[in-house]
């Protein structure tokens, strides 16, 4: 069970893999991932940049000048930086199960302030509401997604956690 935020790592992992399509700057980084969540998430300043100037010193990345924009801090993968994307290509599929636990746990919290009657947080005309109707529509729009990148209709699994877990020989305990 992951504690907050996205998977250690995921942010500096797409930051590599956008510096291998072409070089770019910090900025305009914050605004691919933005696109590639679909509008959803952005991470801070505060995290890319410093993984850029960290990925500088390891020699993963290098800044180029650019004479059409002299002010922007371009940075482009080395060879080094590619060898390091390969090993974490290799890996990624370790950070899966903190990823799909960070949505998990989002939605069962979103969920949670929709149904117990602990939590009281009133409704306000026009803003995002905790209740069946915004529940069922944050899961249309997984369901969408999902259905547009892997170009089907979703269908339902109708296994346990458990028995999922069993089928796919993942051990439920191992974290």
């Amino acid at each position: 069970m992951r504690k907050s935020g996205p998977p250690k790592g995921l942010i500096a992992y797409l930051v590599l893999e956008l510096l291998e399509e072409k070089p770019r700057y910090g900025y305009e980084i914050l605004k691919e991932i933005r696109e590639i969540s679909g509008g959803h998430w952005e991470p801070s300043y505060g995290s890319v940049y410093p993984i850029l100037y960290k990925f500088e010193e390891k020699g993963w990345a290098e800044r180029i000048e650019r004479k059409d924009e002299p002010d922007r801090k371009y940075f482009e993968l080395t060879d080094d930086g590619r060898a390091e994307l390969e090993e974490r290509r290799e890996s990624g599929s370790e950070k899966a199960r903190d990823f799909a636990d960070v949505i998990l746990g989002f939605f069962h919290v979103y969920a949670a302030f929709s149904t117990d009657d602990r939590f009281e947080i009133p409704e306000m005309e026009g803003e995002w509401c905790f209740d069946e109707e915004f529940s069922r529509w944050v899961v249309e729009q997984v369901v969408r997604h999902y259905e547009h990148y892997f170009e089907t209709e979703f269908e339902r699994i109708e296994e346990t956690p458990e028995e999922f877990a069993d089928r796919h020989g993942i051990d439920p305990d191992d974290s």
